[in-house]
């Protein structure tokens, strides 16, 4: 038994740290995500994660203009400065440059395809 107990315990072990250093890597990629879109400039579309009547009241108190919205993501743009700390502070969840997330447009491949052929709808 003891034996058996080391060759499993070696096997998780590793499994332990690939899942610790992957978790690590995201984690890490993510914050420099975040904190980079605080210095996006003005007129930038950026994308609001999360349930779409709080992503929508944050746009609104933010004083954005909203492009797009789904369940989960919306896109809305702000001309004047600050616009993503407003928007933290209007209770945004987690905020990102949607240019940079779905292409030049700030849309997500699909609503790209929806809005050029209509008939996808």
């Amino acid at each position: 038994m003891t034996t058996e107990g080391r060759q499993q315990q070696n096997r998780t072990l590793p499994l332990g740290r690939i899942t610790g250093a992957t978790a690590l890597v995201v984690l890490g990629w993510l914050a420099v995500v975040v904190a980079l879109t605080f210095g996006s400039a003005p007129g930038k579309s950026m994308a609001v994660i999360g349930p779409q009547s709080q992503a929508l009241a944050a746009i609104t108190r933010a004083n954005g203009r909203i492009l797009a919205s789904n369940d989960y993501v919306t896109i809305a743009r702000s001309d004047d400065a600050g616009f993503v700390a407003r928007l933290y502070a209007a209770g945004a969840l987690l905020v990102l440059d949607a240019e940079q997330a779905g292409g030049c447009s700030g849309l997500s491949p699909s609503l790209r395809a929806k809005r050029s052929n209509p008939s996808l709808s």
